[in-house]
């Protein structure tokens, strides 16, 4: 089993950065994809951010690139979450997603569907005002 705990939501100003953590534990995630998700109330859960194992490979979602950045930090068992330039569109229960290697896989893929990741953090509130 492994848990997941996000930290770093806020409220903040349009145009302000914040940077979200998401601890692990119960077992080392260094071999695992992982994911950031949001959801705002009534809608689905929607896809921002994903890497690899490595950290080396990252994908974003059109509406957060250029101005959010995933990372981990192996050592630390964490993955991060940058975000700058927030815009009141950003506003939003951010996720913090791990998925499991599959049977004798090495390490797991990147994903950008909420459906592949098989533990869940309980959210972090970050809210942006306008």
């Amino acid at each position: 089993q492994v848990q997941l705990v996000e930290s770093g939501g806020g409220l903040v100003q349009a145009g302000d950065s914040l940077r979200l953590s998401c601890a692990a534990s119960g077992r080392t995630i260094n071999n695992y994809a992982m994911g950031w998700f949001r959801q705002t109330p009534g809608k689905e859960r929607e896809f921002v951010s994903t890497l690899t194992w490595s950290g080396n490979a990252t994908y974003y979602a059109d509406s957060v690139k250029g101005r959010f950045t995933i990372s981990r930090d192996n050592a630390k068992n964490t993955v991060y979450l940058q975000m700058a330039s927030l815009k009141p569109e950003d506003t939003a229960v951010y996720y913090c997603a791990a998925r499991i290697p599959r049977t004798y896989a090495p390490y797991s893929r990147p994903s950008a569907s909420s459906s592949d990741y098989d533990y869940w953090g309980q959210g972090t509130q970050v809210t942006v005002s306008s």
